[in-house]
């Protein structure tokens, strides 16, 4: 059974940082590509990054250059280190693997960025 568990939200001001982990258990993180998503009140579901099995990474346009995923195969985790953050960064933050044709979602981690 695929399990998917994020920590690390919390409240940050602007222009501060934080580091998401996604723990998994069912899978092994370092042969599927992973994703973080987030979803803001009101908002629909976007993508915010992803890492593949090789390592390539993807961003969505607003967290280029402040946002970097990666993973460590040991603790078989996924990490999303977000920096100067922002208020429209604020979301619930959510961890992705779709495995054998079904999407697997974490229980997702709320992020809030203050002005």
């Amino acid at each position: 059974q695929v399990q998917l568990v994020e920590s690390g939200g919390g409240l940050v001001q602007a222009g501060g940082s934080l580091r998401l982990s996604c723990a998994a258990s069912g899978i092994i993180v370092s042969i599927y590509t992973m994703g973080w998503y987030r979803q803001a009140p009101g908002k629909q579901r976007e993508l915010v990054a992803s890492i593949s099995n090789y390592y390539s990474t993807n961003y969505g346009d607003s967290v280029k250059g402040r946002f970097t995923v990666s993973r460590d195969n040991a603790k078989n985790t996924v990490y999303l280190e977000m920096n100067s953050l922002k208020p429209e960064d604020t979301a619930v933050y959510y961890c992705n693997v779709v495995w054998r044709d079904h999407n697997y979602w974490g229980q997702g981690t709320q992020v809030t960025v203050s002005s």
